[in-house]
Formats: C-alpha cells, structure tokens, sequence
C-alpha cells in the first residue's frame, strides 16, 4: 500500500527506526538542549547584560522552530486532538506559549525551562526499550495506587489540621502560631520532616506535641513508598515497543501489535 504525504511525516517524525526519522529526532533534542540552556544562562544577571539580546533572539528563533514541529506533529496524525491532549501534546504547546506570552508578561519566558521534559523522548529516539519497559511497569504501579495514595494523602490533611489547631490553642501566645493556617502550616513541615526552624514551640506542652508529630512524620512518609512498592509488585510486566501510533500518536504498544491500544488504528 502506497503511502500518503501524512503517513511520511508521521515516519519522520514520530518513529525512529529510519534515518531521516532518527536524524529529526537527534536534530530536535540537540535544540531543546540548546534552547533550554539559553534559558538558563539568560536568568544570569552578568550574562543577561552581555548577551541578554542575541539570547532573546535564540530564544524566538527556538521558539518559531518548535512551533512549526507542533504544527506538522498535529498534521501528521489523523486524530490531532487526541496528541494535543497526550502528555507529550501539553509539553509540546507549553514549549512554546512562555516565549508569545512574555510580549505581555515580562518574565514568563522562564518558564521555557519546561522544554526539558521534551528530553524524555531520548529513550525512544536511542533504541533504549528496556527503559521504555520500566517506565510504563512503574506508571502502571503508580496508576493502580492512584486511589490509595489520594486517601492517605487525605487523611494526612486531617491529620495536619488537628494538629495544627492543637498547636494553636497549645501556643496562642508564642510568636508563629498567632492563628491556625499558621500553625497548619507549622504542622505541614514538622509532619514532613522538613523542618525549617521558623516557628518553633515554646511550651512543655507544644514541644511534647512536637516530638510526637516529629515521630510520626517518619512513619508517615514511609507509607506511600510501601503502597506504590506493593502495587510494582502486584503488577505484570509487560514488554513494550517504541513505535507510535499514526492515528493519535501513544506509544506503549507490545511488540506484535496491529491495532492501537487507543483508537484502533492500524500500527
């Protein structure tokens, strides 16, 4: 069957199992590489006074050349909507509108910064399935202990505001905990065991109370971990390829696939 010109440019620039579609995919990590760090060097006041304009320029340069990949990745799928709504159509559009956006909002071309995330695609763009493998084992976990970590997580927020009032009526009259988001927010990072010192009891009371939060917290930042550990064990691996679907783009496909797991489109 002959192909079209969308069945090309899906090739090119999705797969990489051709030259022409691993020499784009080499040519667009080497940009994001490039791009990401003018941001950074951008945010350095000396540089930023040197080269503050001919990074602006790399900057819309980068900008204007990601934009035109958005534009054709979009074309080159028969579904668009369903690769503008992936994880990698977000990161994709979120790469460009910083730049645009900063004409009226001066800063906001930092947040340019998320284009590393576009440096995922390593994984497919090298061959390295055995990555791939792992990293669709590990989202299955997470995904399967979605609903228990939200229920931890909510319990941990009842626990942070009982503690929180605690402290409050415990230390009304210490400098910190002068209403209850403020001692919430005490609780919050004695509960996570980060502990910055800013507001600390005074009280025989309050530091008891303290201890005890201080105790719990270790075992508390232990139970996600065990959660997301039992699911990686309860779940079955699942051996995957690194070929994308020319309908709506998602990968994570077994080896011998015909159809989208998806949309059910031809592989």
């Amino acid at each position: 069957m002959r192909k079209g010109w969308r069945d090309h440019l899906h090739e090119v620039i999705f797969e990489a199992d051709t030259p022409g579609g691993k020499l784009f995919d080499v040519v667009l990590l080497a940009a994001i590489v490039l791009s990401v760090t003018a941001v950074v060097l951008e945010s350095v006041a000396g540089i930023r006074a040197r080269w503050g304009a001919q990074l602006r320029t790399l900057e819309w340069i980068f900008t204007a050349l990601f934009s035109v990949e958005y534009v054709l990745r979009l074309a080159s799928v028969r579904r668009p909507s369903r690769y503008a709504l992936s994880f990698f159509g977000i990161v994709d559009l979120l790469a460009v509108i910083p730049t645009y956006l900063s004409v009226l909002v001066a800063g906001t071309q930092s947040l340019l910064i998320i284009r590393v995330l576009r440096l995922l695609r390593v994984f497919r763009v090298l061959k390295l399935v055995q990555y791939v493998d792992e990293a669709d084992f590990l989202a299955t976990a997470i995904r399967a202990s979605a609903r228990k970590v939200f229920i931890f997580l909510g319990t941990v927020l009842t626990l942070v505001l009982i503690v929180g009032t605690a402290m409050f009526l415990i230390e009304s009259d210490t400098p910190g905990f002068s209403n209850i988001p403020e001692s919430i927010y005490w609780a919050i990072v004695t509960l996570t065991t980060v502990g910055y010192g800013d507001i600390a009891p005074q009280t025989v009371l309050g530091r008891m109370l303290a201890s005890v939060v201080m105790i719990l917290g270790y075992a508390i930042i232990a139970v996600p971990t065990g959660i997301v550990t039992a699911e990686m064990s309860a779940t079955r691996w699942r051996t995957v390829s690194t070929q994308a679907c020319p309908g709506c783009s998602v990968e994570g496909h077994t080896p011998d696939a015909k159809f989208c797991r998806i949309c059910g489109a031809n592989m």
